[in-house]
């Protein structure tokens, strides 16, 4: 009987110190411990960049094998903390568009498939931030066929593109 009341007891001052230390943080820093943790975002680039013509491997999410363009961000922001949906579709409901002016590097561009202009099928990093002149580090299925550099403003990518997307706020 002793033995549970020390417990109880250990387990309520426990509480009651932990309620103590949260309510000491400003606002601030307690609104921060349930977000997207801290990212450099001309790190996280300078990451993305180090797997530059790695080969294009449906489905993959391993730098051994190679990547798919969701598996690539998906593998990038992992690196940093920060999970993304692994499919490529998921992006479509994620996040809010942002208009080209407030495009930054380390951004998320979602695109409609290739084939498809119905439903989302590509994603990429901002590398390059100057809105619908962007540049993005993404794996390319097409003529690149792994992981390259592509300009949001060429035919091919303007003509697909659905939206833009901070993840990191």
């Amino acid at each position: 009987m002793l033995k549970q009341i020390l417990v109880l007891t250990f387990i309520f001052l426990a509480s009651f110190l932990v309620r103590a230390q949260h309510a000491e943080l400003p606002s601030v820093e307690r609104s921060q411990l349930s977000r997207v943790p801290e990212v450099n975002r001309t790190e996280l680039v300078a990451f993305a960049k180090q797997f530059l013509g790695i080969a294009y491997r449906g489905g993959s999410k391993d730098p051994e094998k190679g990547f798919d363009c969701s598996g690539f961000v998906y593998y990038v922001f992992k690196q940093f903390n920060v999970t993304l949906p692994r499919s490529s579709k998921e992006y479509g409901s994620l996040g809010k568009s942002l208009k080209p002016e407030e495009f930054k590097v380390g951004d998320v561009l979602v695109f409609y498939g290739y084939k498809d202009k119905t439903h989302i099928g590509h994603v990429g990093i901002i590398c390059e931030a100057d809105g619908m002149k962007s540049r993005f580090i993404h794996a390319s299925s097409g003529k690149a066929h792994g992981i390259t550099i592509s300009n949001l403003g060429s035919k091919g990518y303007s003509r697909r593109f659905y939206k833009c997307i901070d993840v990191l706020e």
